[in-house]
């Protein structure tokens, strides 16, 4: 593993991570959701994933898989993972309070109108807590994106820039999420991005367990067993997550335009790159 490569890799994550950042500064500087472009941009999002997971990195980690465990064994083993990433992710997900998940597609307007200041300060906890808990949720999340984007760029970083564009682009809403009712509770920005921003650090902590992990352990294997479960966390995000949250920001067909351009983006990187 090189350590340039490495170096590269775990840029890439810090920068999709602390892109929940971009969020908290739309939440404090803009007066209205652009809920069209946001609509267009995590279709977009979900298009990149989906069609870079199914095309790009299931087939090199099978490819992998085959050469050092056989066609049958490699096959099954690649299937495998990558159901197993969907799985690890689920459970991830399953364990967050549905009250505090951040994925729950709002616009800023009605983040404020739940959110209005009040003089009360026992008013104000359940905002605090609302915005912890959004912190918390996004910081468990992020952790296994951080290992999947670090791991895709450590092998190839043309795909690593890729999807942490992607991951940057689904990470701007969370920021939203952490940022609002923080803000609404202290009448602190700086508090309010502080926390918005740590909230994704978890995503560059997830490179950083990774390369420990990695540079003793990295095999053929390993890169197989662990890109097929990047595939899986990648699809089940975009279909989970992106794609109903497009969805309800704007017009159906606008998701639709998004996740289509994104998979014909990425489609012409690939050739342009390879």
């Amino acid at each position: 593993m090189e350590l340039d490569n490495a170096l590269l890799a775990f840029a890439l994550t810090l920068f999709a991570g602390v892109s929940t950042g971009i969020g908290s500064a739309l939440a404090f500087f803009t007066k209205r959701t652009n809920t069209a472009l946001l609509s267009v941009a995590l279709g977009f999002s979900a298009g990149v994933m989906i069609y870079v997971s199914m095309i790009e990195i299931f087939v090199k980690a099978e490819t992998a898989l085959i050469s050092e465990l056989g066609p049958v064994v490699g096959r099954w083993v690649n299937v495998a993972a990558f159901f197993g990433g969907m799985a690890l992710i689920a459970l991830i997900d399953r364990f967050v309070p549905e009250h505090g998940n951040p994925h729950q597609p709002r616009t800023v307007e009605e983040m404020e109108e739940e959110a209005t200041p009040v003089e009360n300060n026992s008013k104000h906890d359940p905002l605090m807590r609302m915005g912890i808990l959004a912190a918390i949720s996004i910081a468990i999340h992020n952790f296994p994106e951080g290992l999947a984007t670090f791991t895709a760029a450590l092998k190839d970083p043309s795909l690593g820039v890729a999807i942490a564009i992607a991951v940057a682009i689904h990470n701007i809403p969370e920021g939203i999420a952490v940022a609002v009712p923080i803000f609404y509770a202290t009448g602190n920005r700086k508090k309010a991005a502080g926390y918005s921003f740590l909230s994704g650090l978890s995503e560059p902590l997830g490179a950083l367990v990774g390369y420990v992990f990695l540079a003793r352990f990295f095999t053929d294997t390993l890169f197989g067993l662990l890109f097929a479960s990047v595939a899986g966390i990648m699809v089940f995000i975009s279909l989970d997550e992106l794609l109903p949250a497009a969805r309800e920001y704007g017009r159906a067909h606008l998701a639709i335009y998004g996740v289509i351009g994104g998979m014909a983006v990425m489609a012409l990187s690939l050739l342009l790159l390879g």
